[in-house]
């Protein structure tokens, strides 16, 4: 059987292939995938510039036709790579509402989930990786 997913694969400048590997990655490379930008501050405050979007973020909608709406993020979509937001959605001809579904990179962090204590860096682990802190320079 020909193997789906390729370990050797770097990068290519073909979009198919970067679409293919994309769609047949493993869920914790798919993972990786999803994740979003910071807002200004909570850059500032953690000195990352985007991480994995995970239930109960708070995000904003950058592009598309929900632009600047916010909300917190109801359910993510490995498979799809996909997000829901809780009060973002579209109403059908019938008069129900279906949620709509973001990709991670059209979205801001605005507030973090912050149950996994493990999730953030902090500031002791960058120092022991040997980081230096760019933001508090003298």
């Amino acid at each position: 059987m020909k193997q789906k997913f390729s370990t050797k694969w770097r990068a290519s400048k073909q979009v198919r292939k970067q679409r293919k590997y994309i769609i047949n990655a493993p869920l914790h490379i798919k993972r990786k995938v999803l994740s979003a930008n910071l807002s200004k501050e909570l850059r500032k405050k953690y000195g990352i510039r985007s991480i994995e979007v995970r239930k109960n973020d708070e995000v904003k909608v950058m592009r598309g036709e929900s632009t600047g709406k916010q909300g917190k993020v109801m359910v993510i979509k490995l498979k799809k790579n996909k997000v829901a937001i809780e009060g973002v959605q579209r109403t059908k001809k019938d008069g129900t509402k279906v949620n709509i579904w973001f990709h991670a990179s059209k979205l801001q962090i605005i507030n973090l989930n912050s149950d996994d204590k493990y999730r953030l860096p902090t500031k002791q682990n960058k120092d022991e990786q040997g980081v230096k802190d760019v933001h508090n320079k003298k």
